[in-house]
């Protein structure tokens, strides 16, 4: 409870200072769609009063954004995959959730100026099976889960051939049937990846991720067309944000936290 009581003081010592940026949108709230399962990114941890809150990554970039445009964060917590249709329903203002832009996203939504670069996405399989796991060939035959509506979905199912995959909503319950050899492995981003093998000693990355490549920058998702005229302020709050070293911040305290959010994971409300 002392980390997290001095990761909180951190944190309003980190956006008492933040400057304000205009958003064109009405109302005195900034509606945050996520989805809080997918540590360092977001996720839910008890506080010192022992009730579950958000953090994250991308929680505490939102806090940013929202200190910086004047306006009060609500966090709502949904499935990956309703993200986008629920934005472009008008539920939230921004969704952010380790999301790159794509394609295929931009026809459902508008993105922000990049906030974060993660480490490439990487395959999370039983410590004693990593090393003989070396290339994506080697996964013919074996079970490969990741979350659906994911970049890492279209990985598993468009880079790693012969392997039988398999859809889920929730990252926990992915690493879940990857521990109780359910599944033979699981893409993640590869800082999630790296959560779970240091959280879970019987997890390891395979040598295999090497061949995945570079990993895309993470992005505030808007409205297609910003009707609501966010994405002028996000963006300059997130240069601002950036040119202070914030990010860095945010991620030395989701990773303190973190450990926390692992061991009451099992917990954590669906949406």
């Amino acid at each position: 409870m002392k980390k997290v009581l001095a990761i909180m003081l951190v944190m309003l010592m980190a956006f008492a200072m933040c400057p304000t940026f205009a958003m064109a949108a009405e109302g005195e709230t900034l509606i945050l769609g996520t989805s809080a399962d997918y540590a360092p990114f977001e996720f839910m941890y008890p506080n010192d009063d022992g009730e579950m809150v958000y953090g994250g990554i991308d929680i505490f970039v939102a806090e940013y954004l929202a200190e910086a445009t004047g306006k009060e964060l609500v966090i709502e917590n949904m499935a990956f995959d309703y993200l986008l249709a629920a934005l472009q329903k008008g539920d939230y203002d921004i969704v952010i959730a380790a999301m790159e832009e794509t394609e295929e996203r931009l026809n459902a939504a508008d993105f922000s100026d990049p906030y974060y670069t993660d480490y490439p996405a990487m395959i999370l399989v039983k410590a004693d099976k990593a090393e003989e796991l070396a290339t994506l060939a080697d996964f013919d035959g074996l079970y490969v889960a990741a979350q659906t509506g994911t970049t890492k979905l279209d990985i598993a199912n468009n880079d790693m051939p012969g392997a039988n995959v398999v859809a889920l909503q929730n990252v926990n319950d992915i690493i879940n049937q990857l521990v109780n050899d359910k599944i033979d492995a699981a893409v993640l981003d590869g800082g999630v990846a790296l959560e779970f093998a240091d959280a879970e000693e019987s997890l390891a990355i395979a040598v295999a991720s090497d061949e995945l490549g570079a990993a895309a920058p993470f992005c505030v998702a808007v409205q297609k067309g910003d009707p609501k005229g966010l994405l002028p302020g996000i963006n300059e709050a997130i240069a601002q944000m950036i040119e202070e070293g914030k990010v860095e911040e945010f991620v030395q305290m989701a990773d303190d936290l973190s450990g926390v959010a692992e061991e009451v994971s099992a917990d954590a409300p669906e949406a």
